[in-house]
């Protein structure tokens, strides 16, 4: 490859940033003080040279000459399109910059070389490729902006030099690329150069155009979906225009209300998908109510609402004490509750392990003792919401769980309704009657309570309806129940048991004086000044109208008493102010209906002939006496064996069963004439027949029946008798010890007889229950007839009763 050189003297004409290759023709404002001043020094000397003017176009970048210039020949002078006066350049040769001289004129001369490289003929093949490679690409780039006619005089430049050079026109190319041009004098390499700075231009358009079209097909998405929504929004609002409705009735913009929501991520995204198919749905479609039901559910729940706990232990127990009498158990269970919670948040450890410090408690009790009450006093003491779930004759699983949304008309569960309605995640929840819980084919509710009632498990407590996490470790469950045996084991072992066994009579006047009393005299319009009841009235109407565990038919009681005296004072009967003492009931609301034994006629009281005898049992009800009697039927009748009346269950069965066999086996070290059991038959009879029972606790009541029975011997009146007894005549333990005390304390019974083993369990009694009767705990069978029976009277033989 050759090259020629010809040194030169040019005016310089400097270009800021901006660079001039061989061939191309370039417009330059005269205004410019260093281009005029060339254009002038080159006219100068053209006068005494042949040809058109020259100058020396040289790169200058920040002020700094580039090495190689362009010899360009000033074509023409006259004006720009905007009418200023500029000059017409056509680039020539490459020059070499040399040294700095003297010219005529203001303007900069040097003195340079020619830097001219010729190509050899034919080209080398790699040269012919890039040739072609060239032309490729600048006719792809050309075409892309429409620039047809100049794809044309691209592919009729044949010269390499001349093809490379040609780059010099592209916009892409940054000043230093084209020095880089204008600097390599090799026409094959500069050529090889252009091509790469082309296909890496060509590379970037097509990722822009890439980057850009999926950028346009975005936004036309975003404008279409934008415009179908207004054209939406004017169809529904001219339908609703058409029915009559009102604008703004209901709120469409659920995407709004979603993000503005304060919801957890994992509900918020949940919500986005279902807002996603509301848009989507026609509104004829069911599917449309079906989301909007469940995002209206979704953003009324208090994700993330919690009310502050009050932490003053002692306003709390003051709180219970003032609004419950008694029932030092589970306000003590409370108070500690608290206590805890307290230290816990002091500490920073309200959540551990993703979970908050909740509490699950089972209140199991008989009706009336304020089980129900007691969930709202312990709200009001931890400053908590309370709701009240009732759960009486729940036997579809979905009321705890919710329904499954494929359904038509389906809801959340229970527990999520109860969250809704206390409007915090932390409320108090009462889920009352949960013994009454019942299970068929549609599932078991109880077993759907097991996640609910779960201190472990029900921190990501999922709703079928919801399909979401809801967080319930911050909860207190207060379950109420009345019967312990009617509630799953399973459920029951997630809970802590808080028995409430009932009120003393003492128990029953406080509530009655400090709390029924005046709600009653509210609801019968009554001041407080104007009827008073006396305590002995209330003492009597607690003993001998009412014989309950509980206050609820006390309460009643007295309302009906109050309910008399204001329908009498609008008669004109009786003037108020008025005081109701013990004497007045009789005339108020007639006789007593419950007199105790030892209060009643010697002759007509039910121990008043052998075979009768006193027990204690535990019923739904709480504790209660029973008798059970026991007759020796005609040996002529041939009627030998046992019978058994009264409703009752297997292991009551089995009892009576095991109290004869002992009689007969030990009936002659009892001195007994036990030659009857053989030969007639035996009946035993618990009265209230429609009534059932069952259990193990009557064995020693039926035992002394029947040793009273075969002696002759009466039971004492002032005598009642709990617990098993075995063949060989232990006395074993049995449950229900406190209210079976309970129960003999509100009958006027003034002795009991209770196993040797439950004698811990005295501890539950209250002391003034204690402090009435005489309590014997005995290990032995032989020593309930000792204690139980009356001595014989004279030796006599005794007369046994003949069953009918």
């Amino acid at each position: 490859m050759a090259s020629t050189s010809t040194p030169l003297t040019l005016p310089v004409l400097p270009l800021d940033d901006e660079v001039v290759l061989p061939g191309m023709v370039v417009p330059l404002d005269l205004n410019d003080t260093d281009v005029r001043a060339a254009v002038e020094a080159a006219q100068a000397a053209a006068r005494s040279e042949p040809g058109k003017p020259r100058v020396l176009l040289v790169p200058r970048i920040d002020g700094t000459y580039a090495s190689t210039g362009v010899l360009g020949t000033v074509e023409q002078v006259g004006r720009l399109a905007d009418g200023d006066p500029g000059a017409l350049i056509r680039g020539r040769s490459r020059v070499k910059i040399g040294a700095g001289t003297t010219g005529p004129g203001a303007a900069l001369w040097v003195e340079g070389t020619t830097v001219d490289q010729t190509v050899p003929d034919p080209l080398p093949g790699h040269a012919t490729e890039l040739v072609k490679e060239y032309k490729a690409l600048a006719t792809a780039w050309l075409r892309k902006r429409g620039a047809w006619q100049v794809v044309d005089r691209v592919q009729a430049i044949d010269d390499v030099s001349a093809l490379a050079d040609n780059s010099g026109y592209s916009p892409f190319l940054t000043t230093e690329q084209k020095v880089e041009l204008l600097e390599t004098a090799d026409p094959i390499a500069r050529l090889k150069l252009a091509t790469q700075q082309l296909r890496d231009h060509l590379a970037e358009q097509d990722v822009a155009e890439t980057i850009a079209k999926d950028v346009q097909e975005g936004v036309d998405k975003q404008q279409r979906e934008f415009l179908l929504r207004r054209q939406l929004e004017a169809v529904r609002k001219e339908l609703r225009e058409l029915n009559g409705e009102q604008e703004g009735e209901e709120s469409d913009d659920y995407r709004a209300r979603v993000e503005a929501a304060d919801l957890p991520e994992k509900v918020r995204e949940a919500a986005l998908k279902e807002v996603d198919k509301l848009e989507r749905s026609s509104d004829q479609s069911p599917e449309g109510s079906w989301i909007r039901t469940w995002l209206d559910t979704v953003l009324e729940l208090p994700w993330n609402e919690r009310t502050e706990d009050a932490y003053d232990i002692q306003g709390a127990k003051a709180i219970l004490d003032a609004e419950h009498a008694g029932l030092e158990d589970v306000k003590e269970r409370i108070t500690e509750y608290l206590a805890v919670r307290k230290r816990r948040n002091d500490r920073g450890l309200g959540v551990v392990g993703g979970r908050r410090g909740g509490a699950v408690l089972a209140l199991v009790g008989p009706p009336g003792v304020g089980k129900t009450s007691l969930g709202e006093s312990v709200a009001h003491a931890m400053g908590r919401k309370f709701v009240r779930v009732a759960l009486g004759g729940v036997r579809d699983e979905a009321e705890i769980r919710g329904h499954r949304r494929t359904y038509v008309g389906a809801l959340p569960g229970r527990i999520v309704r109860a969250i809704k309605e206390a409007g915090s995640m932390n409320p108090v929840v009462l889920l009352d009657e949960i013994d009454k819980v019942g299970s068929d084919f549609r599932g078991d509710p109880a077993a759907a309570l097991l996640e609910v009632l779960d201190p472990a498990q029900n921190h990501t407590f999922r709703d079928h309806y919801l399909e979401v996490e809801l967080d319930l470790s911050d909860v207190v469950f207060l379950a109420t129940a009345n019967v312990l045996e009617a509630i799953p084991e399973a459920l029951l072992d997630r809970m802590e048991l808080v028995r409430l066994d009932g009120y003393t009579e003492d128990e029953k006047i406080v509530i009655a004086r400090d709390h029924l009393l005046p709600r009653q005299l509210e609801r019968a319009g009554l001041a407080k000044d104007e009827v008073v009841i006396d305590e002995s009235a209330l003492r009597k109407l607690a003993g001998e109208y009412t014989r309950e565990a509980g206050v609820r038919t006390l309460e009643r009681s007295v309302a009906r008493l109050l309910r008399k005296v204001a329908a009498q004072h609008e008669l004109g009967e009786r003037e108020l102010p008025f005081t109701v003492t013990d004497e007045e009931l009789r005339g108020l609301i007639g006789r007593p209906h419950h007199v105790p034994e030892s209060a009643q006629d010697p002759a007509e009281r039910r121990t008043a002939v052998p075979g009768v005898a006193t027990g204690l049992a535990v019923t739904g009800a709480g504790g209660d006496v029973l008798f059970v009697e026991a007759s020796l039927a005609d040996p002529e009748t041939g009627a030998a064996g046992l019978t058994l009346t009264g409703q009752l269950g297997d292991v009551m069965k089995e009892s009576a069963q095991i109290a004869l066999s002992f009689l007969r086996s030990h009936g002659a070290e009892l001195e007994l004439p036990v030659g009857d059991l053989k030969d007639r038959g035996v009946h035993i009879h618990f009265p209230a027949g429609a009534v059932p029972k069952d259990g193990p606790s009557a064995g020693v009541t039926m035992t002394t029946a029947l040793a009273s029975l075969l002696s002759g011997r009466l039971v004492r009146t002032d005598v009642a008798m709990t617990g098993e007894v075995s063949l060989t005549g232990r006395v074993l333990p049995i449950g229900g010890v406190k209210q079976k005390l309970l129960a003999a304390h509100r009958a006027g019974v003034s002795t009991v007889i209770i196993p040797k083993r439950n004698e811990a369990d005295l501890d539950d009694v209250p002391a003034e229950v204690l402090d009435k009767l005489d309590v014997h705990a005995v290990t032995d069978v032989r020593q309930v007839l000792e204690l139980a029976l009356s001595p014989a009277t004279n030796g006599a033989a005794p007369e046994v009763p003949v069953a009918a």
